[in-house]
């Protein structure tokens, strides 16, 4: 960072790093007493600072520099606090009511479909859950209507086979 000294009008030279070591700690022990919460403090009291360099010919002019800075910081905690409230209250306004946990046999389901090979899978999928017909299946995959019904065969083969085996672990 390159030193930035500014003379002020009663005669004192300042620099941005003696102002900024000088003010730093103190003000986020006070951001720290106002956000209560430590690093809510030093980030707000970091931007201010960012703030306070970019425009630190006019700001050490000042007669309160750090004044300055700690109203910049104090509204930088508040903005955040805002959008963290408001986003909360998004978040409660549109989460989903409250699903309950799935019963054994759809977990049991869950867990069977996924040990099919995924042509069988999707094909199971696609004409129990989605109702599409054979050839809808069929046109979709670009296989022909026999290749549909094969898998379908082998995927309940299966599936009738894992659940079996599912009911019998429980049992």
């Amino acid at each position: 960072m390159e030193t930035v000294r500014v003379t002020r009008p009663d005669g004192r030279t300042d620099t941005f790093d003696a102002f900024y070591a000088a003010n730093f700690d103190r003000l986020v022990l006070q951001l720290y007493a106002y956000t209560a919460d430590v690093s809510a403090a030093q980030d707000a009291v970091q931007e201010a600072f960012s703030r306070a360099w970019a425009r630190w010919d006019r700001v050490a002019g000042y007669d309160e520099p750090a004044a300055w800075v700690r109203r910049v910081a104090m509204n930088v905690a508040t903005n955040r606090w805002r959008r963290v409230q408001a986003a909360r209250a998004h978040a409660r306004f549109h989460r989903a009511e409250s699903v309950p946990p799935p019963s054994p046999d759809r977990a049991a389901l869950a867990r069977a479909l996924r040990a099919l090979p995924p042509r069988q899978r999707r094909a199971i999928v696609l004409f129990h859950i989605a109702d599409l017909s054979i050839g809808e299946i069929a046109a979709q995959e670009g296989v022909p209507d026999g290749t549909v019904k094969a898998w379908l065969h082998r995927g309940r083969a299966a599936l009738a086979t894992l659940l079996t085996d599912e009911e019998d672990r429980r049992g």
